[in-house]
């Protein structure tokens, strides 16, 4: 007859108790190890955005590269000449020709494949290609702008930018917002905290009563 040491059973004989036991520590570990991971996705979207914050050079019209169309419709439609000639110089005869090589590969792009463009672009009677759709075109100069940052913030966020090295801001509590973080962990603590003027009349009885001093009322 086989021997099993006392701490350990035999197969079949662990009861219906330990089973359940069981399954509500995994269930405990799971739920606990999804918490965090959540957090930490909040706290690297949080250092991101922080990051941007300190940065506003991000947004510089280097980044037009990342949507050639966007940037077209969002930003140059409302530049005067001597923007656009001042845009030129910063970037230099081969930004400028990058850029209009990109947005024309674009447009292509687009015309091949609407469904996955963020612009959508149509061909015109006389193979003119039109990458504007009226309902969706900013109406003032403000307007683009602010359209242009925010997709451009959301695609930073989302780690779409194949040329930025998240690492050194994912990995580094040098962007942790220390305000908002002390706030939240006192509002965590009030929220846990139980209220001192509440004493329990008998253990274990769930009855409850306010605090009382030698007046028969509570003293201050």
């Amino acid at each position: 007859m086989p021997h099993f040491p006392r701490d350990i059973h035999p197969p079949g004989s662990r009861n219906a108790g330990d089973s359940k036991a069981v399954i509500e520590d995994y269930q405990s570990l799971s739920k606990t190890r999804r918490g965090d991971e959540h957090a930490m996705r909040i706290r690297i979207k949080n250092r991101r955005r922080m990051y941007l914050d300190k940065h506003p050079e991000y947004f510089s019209p280097y980044l037009e590269l990342a949507d050639p169309l966007l940037y077209d419709r969002c930003i140059r439609r409302f530049q005067s000449t001597a923007e656009r000639e001042a845009e030129g110089r910063q970037k230099g005869y081969s930004g400028v020709l990058e850029a209009d090589l990109m947005r024309s590969e674009a447009k292509l792009a687009a015309l091949a494949n609407p469904a996955s463009a963020t612009i959508t672009c149509n061909r015109g009677l006389n193979g003119e290609i039109y990458n504007e759709d009226p309902e969706d075109v900013p109406e003032n100069k403000e307007e683009g702008a602010e359209r242009w940052r925010r997709e451009m913030t959301l695609r930073f966020l989302r780690g779409e930018d194949d040329d930025f090295d998240y690492s050194c801001v994912d990995e580094s509590d040098e962007w942790d917002d220390k305000v908002q973080e002390d706030w939240e962990e006192q509002e965590k603590w009030f929220a846990e905290e139980e209220p001192n003027w509440l004493l329990s009349d008998d253990e274990g009885a769930g009855n409850v009563k306010a605090v009382e001093g030698e007046t028969g009322i509570q003293d201050f």
